[in-house]
This record gives structure tokens, C-alpha cells and sequence, in this order.
């Protein structure tokens, strides 16, 4: 019975290239702005810039996605809650509570 062939280092047994499965998000430098008194603030507590701008960003942006998707459904929340108001909720008869 023969041996089973191991493949070539660097390469998955579908002969496909290996992919390093990291999953640390990639990272891109920036150049952000900020006040003195607040960067020099922010070292002598030993808070980490580039991790609390990240932090912010990422409330900022989340906050402004929530934003566009009130403002695009926005209409049709209302609808629904309109339905609601006019015909009581679909198959409130079968609720426990």
C-alpha cells in the first residue's frame, strides 16, 4: 500500500497556495490631527493614540451607519407602525403574554 504524498510546504493539499490565516484586521497609517494639550494629556495617562482613535472611529462610524439606516427605513418603520396601530399585531391571538 503506498504512502500518502504530503504536499509541497507553502501549498494546501488542493494544490492551491497556502494563505496565512491571520486574523488580525489589516492595518493602514494615518495622519490625524489633534490638539497638544490633549496628546500630551493622553501620554501621561499611558493611553494608547492609536487605540482609543481607533475606538472613536469606529463609534463614529457606527453611529453615522444607524444614522442613513433610520433615514432609508425610516418610512417604512413608520408604515409598519401604522399597520399596527390600525389592525393590532399579526397573530396576536396565539401570544402567551
Amino acid at each position: 500500500m503506498p504512502s500518502p504524498r504530503k504536499p509541497a510546504q507553502g501549498v494546501e493539499p488542493s494544490g492551491a497556495p497556502h494563505r496565512r490565516r491571520d486574523v488580525r484586521p489589516l492595518r493602514r497609517s494615518t495622519n490625524i490631527t489633534l490638539s497638544i494639550g490633549l496628546v500630551a494629556e493622553a501620554k501621561a495617562l499611558g493611553v494608547n493614540l492609536s487605540q482609543a482613535a481607533e475606538i472613536g472611529v469606529a463609534e463614529a462610524v457606527a453611529s453615522k451607519r444607524a444614522e442613513r439606516w433610520l433615514a432609508d427605513n425610516g418610512e417604512a418603520l413608520e408604515s409598519s407602525n401604522a399597520f399596527v396601530d390600525r389592525q393590532g399585531l399579526p397573530l396576536a391571538k396565539y401570544r402567551n403574554f
